[in-house]
């Protein structure tokens, strides 16, 4: 008995500090949250940005094709781009400056080769208007594979990479673009075969037993990747509607640049950029098509160098220059 007495307190003597320090920690922890309250008082509703859902349109099309709006899964799908395209402001900002750049460069071609001037917003999409290079090797504004981009007529080896080459890649695109529609005879089924490949799409049509995009059961990024043109496209139509205020000044002006033609081979460029008045990283940024410190050119064949016309660069400049264009 007298060792059970013993046991009894020294059982007390454990316990009770144990219950003092959580009792201890939870006045602490009570004291904390109060003081954590009243260092975030609570949000009232006017001091809250508002975020709105984007109204959707009458209705959406590409390249003069209407899409079914009131299907409610389309409905549904093009709501998922025009809500992530509106309210990822950073991408879609970059996206408004740089087409004031490369939009001008673009779209002649699409006309003289009689594509619809829509699928400059598939560029739009494919790369940001930058020289990307994909995970699965893609390259360039229209992320062509070595083996298709060859297949188009572009120069592909270690010195030259007309994937990077924006004018020369347009044309190569509306040549894979008519070579489609030829196939398809319908923009939407070509735009969407531009994703995932023309074999691919004319299997799946076969297999499903339908004859247009909309019924389509695609994977889920050739399904959004249509959807995501239309949606870039109206943003772009009217961008003030989905709260992008950008001034001209804001927009990425256009450069003007002369072509110097060379047919002998080129042991430095850097000392080739040198002679223009220019510097070698200005001369790569206007042909990044040159993929070396040289063009060995062993054939003589004509190259086109673009060299800027002003080699100041000048922003303000250039702004000038396009307002007095416009004007």
């Amino acid at each position: 008995m007298k060792k059970n007495l013993y046991f009894s307190l020294g059982l007390s003597l454990l316990v009770i500090p144990t219950l003092l320090f959580y009792l201890a920690s939870g006045q602490q922890k009570n004291a904390d949250v109060q003081q954590e309250q009243s260092t975030f008082p609570e949000l009232k509703p006017e001091t809250i940005h508002p975020v709105h859902s984007i109204p959707m349109p009458d209705s959406v099309s590409f390249a003069g094709e209407p899409a079914p709006s009131d299907i409610f899964y389309i409905r549904e799908y093009f709501d998922r781009e025009i809500t992530v395209n509106t309210y990822w402001h950073s991408a879609t900002i970059l996206l408004l400056k740089r087409a004031n750049r490369w939009f001008p460069v673009i779209e002649p071609i699409l006309k003289k080769e009689g594509i619809p001037d829509d699928f400059k917003y598939l560029a739009l999409i494919e790369s940001g208007l930058e020289n990307v290079t994909s995970p699965a090797g893609a390259i360039g504004f229209w992320q062509f594979l070595k083996t298709t981009a060859r297949e188009k007529g572009l120069e592909v080896n270690d010195f030259v990479d007309e994937r990077y080459h924006v004018e020369k890649s347009t044309k190569a695109a509306c040549r894979y673009l008519k070579d489609a529609y030829a196939k398809f005879g319908n923009w939407t089924l070509v735009a969407a075969s531009y994703n995932t490949g023309m074999a691919r799409i004319a299997e799946e049509l076969k297999k499903q037993k339908v004859n247009n995009y909309y019924d389509l059961m695609l994977s889920i990024e050739t399904t959004r990747y249509v959807f995501r043109i239309q949606a870039i496209k109206l943003i772009f139509q009217k961008p003030e509607k989905y709260g992008f205020s950008l001034k001209k000044e804001d927009l990425y002006p256009p450069v003007p640049t002369k072509t110097v033609t060379v047919k002998s081979p080129i042991s430095n460029l850097v000392d080739y950029a040198v002679s223009q008045g220019i510097t070698y990283k200005t001369l790569k940024y206007f042909n990044p098509w040159l993929r070396e410190n040289a063009l060995p050119n062993s054939s003589g064949k004509l190259y086109e160098i673009k060299i800027p016309v002003d080699a100041s660069l000048s922003y303000s400049k250039l702004i000038q220059q396009e307002n007095s264009i416009q004007n």
